[in-house]
Formats: structure tokens, sequence, C-alpha cells
């Protein structure tokens, strides 16, 4: 495993992270809620690679990080309630699970016909997508029923000879993820609270959460 420096990456070193990712290959990096792991949502075989590495189950779906508003309206249907709770979350560690456009693969949606979108606060996750000119996977780089990872080493130590590349972003101040929140149903639903707690999201609602 080849580890990169997030604060002193040069653009060799960017070049060929990209080069990976359009290869098919799956990237280590850090977002603004734990490490993750980033591809190319598009590519059946980098998202099988997922998968394996991650030694996790097909039958769930993918979080996909998006850099704007126009990049999750390519992937999804937004409702004015969703623009409404994106506009004022985004960014910042809140995945909406959003109808997805039938473009979007089985794979990422796990036949749920949804998708998880968020906007990270993420300087590197933002380069990444603006070069890549499109979303990429953000699933938690660490073994399926294992903790989520804070540092590089935390990765390194649950996926070493897994992955062809981990970006270090230093310490990542929380552990617990971003609140997921399920604006397919009626009325939505917290499916699980993190760092945008619920009564927040009800504010924007006016109250409107099963």
């Amino acid at each position: 495993m080849r580890v990169f420096d997030a604060a002193q990456l040069s653009n060799a070193e960017f070049g060929e992270i990209l080069l990976c990712l359009r290869s098919g290959g799956v990237v280590g990096f850090p977002t603004d809620t734990a490490y993750g792991l980033a591809a190319n949502p598009f590519d059946p075989g980098a998202v099988e690679e997922i998968f394996r590495i991650k030694g996790r189950p097909e039958d769930k779906p993918i979080l996909l990080l998006v850099d704007s508003m126009a990049m999750a309206h390519s992937l999804t249907h937004i409702a004015p309630a969703a623009a409404a709770v994106c506009g004022r979350f985004w960014p910042g560690p809140l995945t909406v699970v959003l109808p997805a456009r039938s473009h979007v693969p089985h794979a990422i949606t796990a036949g749920s016909g949804s998708v998880g979108l968020r906007l990270p606060e993420a300087p590197f996750a933002q380069r990444l997508m603006g070069a890549l000119q499109g979303p990429v996977t953000a699933t938690s780089a660490n073994l399926a029923g294992r903790p989520t990872a804070v540092t590089a080493e935390e990765v390194r130590e649950q996926l070493d000879g897994r992955l062809e590349i981990l970006i270090d972003g230093g310490t990542l101040p929380e552990r617990g993820g971003s609140t997921v929140f399920d604006m397919t149903a009626e009325p939505p639903r917290v499916l699980r609270e993190g760092p945008v707690p619920r009564a927040a999201l009800e504010a924007v609602l006016l109250g409107r959460l099963a």
C-alpha cells in the first residue's frame, strides 16, 4: 500500500491517484467524518472491489459523495423539501437518501431504487471529484463489522494488502459517521443520528419527521 500525505500531495502523486481510480482501482481517503473508500461508482469492477476489500455483502447500498447540488441533481430527483434540507446542511455530515435516477447502478442502490448522497466539507474529496468530474463512493474504509477509521494508521491496520493507495489526512474529528436521513419515506425518517441532530432536521421540515 502506498501512502500519500494529503497536506503535501504533489501533482504527480495526485495524477497517480486519478489514474488508479480511472483504471478501476479503489483509494482510501479522508472525508470530514471518517476515512472512506473512493471508487468510480459507474465502474462495476471497481464497485465489486469495494465489497471484496471490506468483506461486505453485496446487498447493502453504497454512499456517494457529490461536490455540488448540480452533481446531486444528476443522480437523483430532489423535491423542494429535500432541497431545503441539503441547502441547510451541505456541505457537512448529513447523508440524504433520495430516489435514484435510472442510470445509477444497481450495485450502488442494492436494488432499493434510492441512493445516499452527501456533499462533504473535505478539501481532498472536493478536489478529487472536481478532477474526475463525477461522484465517488465513500463507504467507510474498514472491514465489515469493524469500527470506522479516523486515522490513516487505523485504515492501514485493517486494510493493508487490500488497498493500492491510501491518502493520509491526519486524525479526523469524530468516529460516528454522518447522520443518515431517508427522504424517500413519508414522513422522512432518521436512519442514523450523528453530527446533525434530529431536532435540527425537524426545524427545517417544521416537525414533519417519522
